[in-house]
């Protein structure tokens, strides 16, 4: 099998050089490339995310670049923003595999502005990592949208884990677990998942 490429895509509030991120980046290594990369608004420090249609421009710019380096298998993994976006660019673009760390299904977390329209016309296999605590997606809403979806589709759920996946220290300790293996856990599903797209 071919090595992959995760073309890594940050979320709207933090750019690849947040701790969260680079935390991910250094366990993706284990599965194969990873090619992080900023939004320009974020490379120039603006706040507010670009609109939708410059996001997806500059996430294909990424991939382009990332494919120029590497030839394996090309996955779009994004967290929150990120992976949204990476969905978008995959209606576009041929890739292996999307990844969302956290899709942001509900605007602000408003039930009533679901971002799912382009969920239903993916094509692309997709594995959606998200947490129980998760406000932006409610596992109830995601499993209906799952049931609409063309696109070969998987859950990974994470166990009282909020958007970013992070387990309470509280319950870890219930469990007797650590965030450490909480995390393993989700490379190895990862790694499962990228492995199938390539069989």
């Amino acid at each position: 099998m071919r090595t992959p490429v995760f073309l890594f895509a940050h979320g709207a509030g933090a750019p690849s050089a947040h701790p969260w991120m680079q935390h991910w980046a250094k366990r993706l290594e284990a599965a194969g490339a990873v090619f992080p990369f900023d939004y320009p608004y974020m490379q120039e420090r603006r706040k507010r995310p670009d609109p939708l249609p410059a996001l997806i421009a500059a996430h294909r710019e990424a991939l382009m670049q990332a494919k120029k380096d590497h030839d394996g298998p090309a996955v779009l993994i994004g967290k929150s923003m990120g992976g949204r976006v990476g969905c978008h660019l995959a209606l576009e673009e041929d890739v292996a595999a999307v990844i969302c760390l956290g899709y942001p299904l509900c605007g602000g977390g408003n039930p009533e502005r679901m971002r799912a329209e382009v969920l239903l016309k993916l094509a692309t296999p997709i594995l959606f990592v998200q947490g129980t605590r998760d406000s932006l997606c409610p596992l109830n809403l995601l499993e209906s949208v799952r049931e609409q979806m063309k696109a070969p589709n998987q859950l990974y759920v994470v166990e009282g884990g909020d958007h970013s996946l992070m387990v309470t220290k509280g319950q870890l300790k219930t469990a007797g677990e650590t965030q450490d293996k909480v995390d393993e856990r989700i490379l190895g599903k990862i790694r499962a998942f990228v492995a199938n797209q390539d069989a």
